[in-house]
């Protein structure tokens, strides 16, 4: 059974995010699993042009867009109707990949209920057969056991960040069809977005970010948070906090990892002067490797950690820092 893999693209300032690009390769190794058929990349939102030019170079078969001064920003509403009407133009039994980021989490429910389809969020694995069964797996309970479903028919699928391999961009010139938006029903048109305004400057998504540093109540006082994004700006690592730092108000609740806030999963987490509790820890888990900078060794951080450094986190966030930087050259 051949599939065609409609591939819902999210993008910034002109760039498909890195999410996008893992859920496009993703797309083009289940595709060959299922024994053929095609990858659709789906883009949707206004002034494209550039996105265009990108998604073409990712290996795909085809390129859908809906380019409409109405989608410039995201309403959950809107966007999902917008992708309903691409369903009519693939000829194949269809499955959609969404990545696992803020546009993918609210767009794959709703996708989900308006397509009649099986829906499965924040996915880490996923198989595809030439009879057209499709057994994905997704972490649980705060990343402790992995859960193992079968979708029939046709699924809507999230891929979590910094779960799939990306494939090297190559050459192509794949047909590009632009389709109309057209009017949208009421209930799509009762949000209106006056404007987006960022509080993350020019630093990596917390949820896509390779690398990500963040600073707790053990850095005693907000002036002291710079020595975590010192670290970070060396690594190109994104920044984050827990939630006691939040609560106290040294940072934005945009910077709040953990449960209540950003569930995370990338290769190298560095939490300084963060003690771990079951809330942050749930929002961590899924880190390929945890370094854990604590001056209590009994910090249930460490349980978690592949490394611990059990010291005060003001004397040891300098130091690596200067160590990065040093090994850098000049």
């Amino acid at each position: 059974m051949t599939l065609s893999i409609l591939v819902v693209t999210d993008q910034r300032d002109g760039h498909l995010k890195g999410a996008s690009l893992e859920a496009l390769s993703e797309a083009r190794r289940v595709a060959a699993q299922a024994g053929g058929g095609e990858v659709v990349a789906a883009l949707v939102g206004s002034g494209l042009s550039a996105v265009i030019e990108e998604a073409k170079t990712r290996g795909v078969n085809r390129v859908l867009v809906v380019d409409d001064e109405h989608l410039r920003a995201f309403s959950a509403s809107a966007y999902a109707q917008a992708v309903s009407r691409l369903i009519p133009k693939l000829t194949l039994p269809w499955a959609i990949f969404l990545p696992d980021s803020a546009l993918g989490r609210e767009l794959a429910p709703r996708l989900g209920a308006l397509l009649g389809a099986g829906t499965a969020t924040a996915v880490v694995e996923i198989h595809a057969d030439p009879a057209g069964k499709v057994t994905v797996k997704r972490k649980v309970f705060g990343g402790k056991a992995t859960e193992t479903l079968e979708l029939k028919g046709t699924p809507v699928l999230s891929l979590r960040p910094n779960s799939f391999a990306v494939d090297a961009p190559a050459a192509g010139d794949p047909p590009v069809e632009k389709v109309e938006l057209g009017a949208l029903p009421v209930h799509a048109q009762g949000v209106a977005v006056e404007k987006v305004v960022s509080t993350r400057g020019d630093t990596p998504e917390l949820t896509e970010a390779a690398i990500v540093v963040s600073g707790g109540r053990g850095l005693k006082g907000p002036e002291n948070f710079v020595m975590v994004e010192d670290l970070a700006k060396v690594l190109g690592a994104a920044v984050g906090s827990s939630r006691a730092v939040v609560d106290a108000g040294w940072r934005p609740a945009s910077y709040q990892v953990g449960q209540t806030g950003k569930i995370i999963a990338p290769q190298l987490y560095i939490a300084a002067g963060i003690s771990g509790a079951i809330q942050h820890l749930v929002g961590i888990t899924n880190s390929r490797c945890i370094v854990a900078i604590n001056k209590d060794p009994a910090a249930p951080i460490f349980k978690v950690a592949d490394y611990g450094l059990a010291g005060d986190a003001l004397t040891i966030l300098p130091a690596l820092t200067a160590l990065v930087t040093k090994s850098k050259g000049p």
